[in-house]
């Protein structure tokens, strides 16, 4: 009789928490509506103004975020978390200062609110305009990277979003000190707090309020994780996903190719920093390039502290080298870790990134322009490089102040997601008494 009481109580109050979460969760999807309605008319000045304010706030609570990272990380470390995600979720005063500093690129960027897009007029006199309107309330759900809580609510402030961030456990301390300095930029520029919101509870229970819409008070969702994250998102959302499930990138060497600069840029796209989605996973060089490029690129990467994965030739070519199997060639190893395979050519290159990339970044290093524009225009990425890091798959490396994430679906946005991508439009048309006949 008490175990079954016991267990009763048990899963009564698994369902109050549940309700409880569920509660505090419906609150904040209405409180970011009405958010999102104000930001939707927020003039510039007022949404730069928050920004550059968040971004002091930032500067000064240096401290408070160090000591909170410092705790998250510890918590990291004895859980045995990965080296990349504990990577992710560090951070140091020059990172700290790069978040900063990424705000005030933002509120330099042009708002893309009320921009015309197009504008034409019709025989009858009709003029018409598309414009750009903010997508209203944004959902960001992300593992570590406590980063993200500046980057998102800076772009979707600027784009006149309202937003919902709901960060992974591991790195709640270091969300909450940022986004402690995000309130305090709001509410100094005059506008609400409301307009972005972090979670307060790690309860996953959250998550699957919001892929359920909030009481379609959630316009899109944007996942930034790890697969299972972004699977569930993608498999379980009501509302619109921006996603990519992983990073598989690829770098092909193709003849002919400068030596030095092929080790530079390998060595670079891999090991700059492994735990980013926009490092390079495989590395692909041509059979006519074998003879005299393989060896020493396979080299330089062992020398950056790089273990290595090949195919036959590879492994004949170098010593050190491990044997590659099938389960190598789609791993996102977000690791010190690189598969690297002799192809035949431009079109078996292309054939092996169509097979086992993620539609994410890929790399041509050449000094064949015809070849380069051939493997531009048909591999099918959301990003295609020619002699250039994956590293700067990146939207603060695009111009676009910071990135929401990737996106690496063919709908709505595709690519670095910045201030532009978390728009939409509308059409106003003008007219002088038309009717139709």
């Amino acid at each position: 009789m008490n175990a079954k009481r016991s267990e009763m109580e048990r899963g009564e109050a698994a369902a109050g928490e549940a309700g409880l979460v569920a509660d505090i969760m419906q609150a904040i999807g209405a409180r970011a509506r009405k958010a999102a309605d104000v930001l939707a008319n927020a003039s510039t000045q007022t949404k730069n103004a928050a920004l550059q304010a968040a971004a002091g706030h930032l500067r000064a609570s240096v401290e408070t975020i160090l000591a909170a990272n410092s705790e998250d990380v510890e918590a990291m470390q004895a859980a045995g978390s990965a080296a990349a995600m504990v990577d992710r979720t560090r951070l140091d005063r020059d990172r700290i200062e790069g978040i900063a500093s990424g705000l005030e690129a933002i509120a330099a960027l042009d708002d893309p609110v009320g921009d015309v897009i197009a504008a034409w007029s019709r025989p009858n006199g009709l003029s018409i305009e598309r414009v750009r309107t903010p997508l209203g309330v944004v959902g960001v759900i992300f593992e570590s990277r406590p980063n993200v809580t500046a980057d998102a609510g800076a772009l979707c402030l600027k784009a006149g979003n309202a937003v919902i961030l709901r960060g992974g456990s591991d790195a709640h301390r270091t969300s909450a000190a940022i986004h402690a300095c995000l309130t305090a930029g709001l509410e100094q520029a005059g506008l609400t707090a409301d307009a972005v919101q972090l979670v307060p509870t790690t309860d996953r229970a959250a998550v699957g309020a919001m892929l359920a819409g909030l009481d379609g008070n959630i316009d899109v969702i944007v996942p930034r994780g790890g697969r299972g994250l972004v699977a569930r998102v993608q498999d379980e959302a009501r509302v619109p996903v921006f996603a990519h499930l992983e990073g598989v990138c690829h770098v092909y060497v193709h003849a002919p190719a400068d030596l030095e600069m092929a080790k530079a840029i390998a060595v670079n796209a891999k090991m700059r920093r492994t735990g980013i989605c926009g490092a390079a996973e495989t590395l692909l060089v041509d059979k006519a390039l074998a003879a005299t490029h393989l060896a020493p690129l396979v080299t330089a990467l062992q020398d950056a502290g790089c273990s290595v994965r090949g195919d036959a030739a590879t492994q004949n070519a170098a010593a050190g080298v491990e044997p590659a199997s099938e389960a190598d060639w789609p791993m996102e190893y977000l690791d010190a870790i690189i598969a690297v395979k002799v192809v035949d050519g431009l079109d078996a290159a292309m054939a092996h990134i169509a097979r086992y990339g993620s539609h994410h970044t890929e790399a041509i290093l050449t000094d064949d322009k015809a070849a380069a524009q051939r493997f531009m225009g048909q591999v099918d990425s959301a990003i295609v490089m020619h002699n250039a890091s994956t590293q700067f798959a990146d939207g603060g490396e695009f111009g676009m102040g910071a990135e929401i994430g990737i996106a690496t679906g063919k709908m709505h946005a595709r690519g670095p997601v910045g201030v532009e991508q978390l728009t939409s439009f509308k059409y106003r048309v003008h007219g002088s008494g038309q009717i139709r006949p």
